[in-house]
């Protein structure tokens, strides 16, 4: 049995979808599919069946799958051995990352990692909080950009307080006041944000018993700013969301300093691999020399 067909399977169970396996893999549909129907012939019975939520393993598929990732995981070892004893740098780092790291932090990084270690590959996913921890708890990347505390129990390394900002439209009457607080917008329809599990503005809200008047609940940020620019609310953001903001909005800063801690999780950053480790050294080292770690 060939490790391609292991890997073909495992990609399956991972992204839940044939069509998503093939696309990661750079094959066309009908070769996993023809891949998995070797594999299963090979076997002698079934690994995967379809379900709601799309393609999930057999019984027995789910029996085998801690086997086959282990031999993929110690042919990953094997090679990076051998390129040691070459003298080569090689592996891959996969990462999960949400909307405001992915387009304000990793192009620079990736920029300063790719200097240094040129034969190291990096795989994106981006994806929401509770998809980012998901794809941790499943191995689908090896480690995630997240908003710290974490809902799973996971080794974490806080990176950046992110801190939340009032957003408000333009000329609206509270758009004169240097700082508001809760009390000011007791009144006014708010648009609360829910992203995956979002709950950096739900801590803070339950720890000072706020009730706010939610209109909307809105999963996306620049939605979020192009309804408040039209006057449909008000609502509060993380500073970085607003990084490349084009709406013609006002933000006022709260008059306590709240913020959502950015952070990375993983099941062992101690265990993690050598390309992993160098990878989260540079990006500790880019943040640093861009002002932006405040957890040193």
């Amino acid at each position: 049995m060939s490790l391609n067909k292991y890997e073909v399977f495992n990609s399956i169970v991972t992204l839940g979808s044939m069509s998503k396996a093939a696309e990661a893999l750079n094959l066309s549909h009908s070769a996993v599919s023809h891949t998995i129907s070797s594999l299963e012939s090979e076997l002698g019975f079934p690994l995967l069946t379809r379900s709601r939520s799309g393609v999930v393993p057999t019984s027995n598929g789910e029996h085998l799958l801690p086997f086959i990732r282990e031999i993929l995981h110690n042919n990953e070892l094997l090679k990076k051995e051998v390129a040691a004893i070459n003298g080569l740098e090689i592996g891959t780092v996969r990462i999960g990352s949400f909307t405001s790291v992915s387009s304000q932090w990793l192009p620079g990084i990736f920029a300063q990692f790719y200097r240094y270690h040129p034969f190291i590959d990096v795989e994106l996913s981006d994806g929401n909080y509770d998809e980012i921890e998901n794809w941790i708890e499943s191995g689908r990347v090896d480690f995630g950009f997240v908003s710290l505390p974490t809902t799973k129990t996971y080794e974490v390394l806080p990176l950046k307080k992110d801190r939340l900002l009032f957003i408000l439209p333009p000329g609206h009457p509270l758009a004169q006041k240097s700082r508001l607080n809760f009390d000011d917008i007791a009144k006014e329809e708010f648009i609360m944000p829910q992203w995956g599990s979002y709950d950096d503005l739900g801590r803070i809200l339950r720890k000072n018993g706020v009730n706010l008047r939610k209109k909307y609940e809105v999963t996306e940020g620049r939605a979020i700013l192009s309804m408040v620019n039209k006057g449909l609310g008000i609502s509060i953001l993380p500073e970085m969301l607003l990084a490349n903001n084009t709406e013609d909005i006002c933000t006022i800063y709260l008059d306590q300093s709240y913020y959502r801690k950015i952070g990375i999780a993983a099941y062992s950053l101690k265990n993690c691999s050598p390309a992993v480790k160098k990878f989260i050294a540079c990006t500790k080292s880019w943040l640093n020399n861009h002002s932006l770690l405040d957890f040193k």
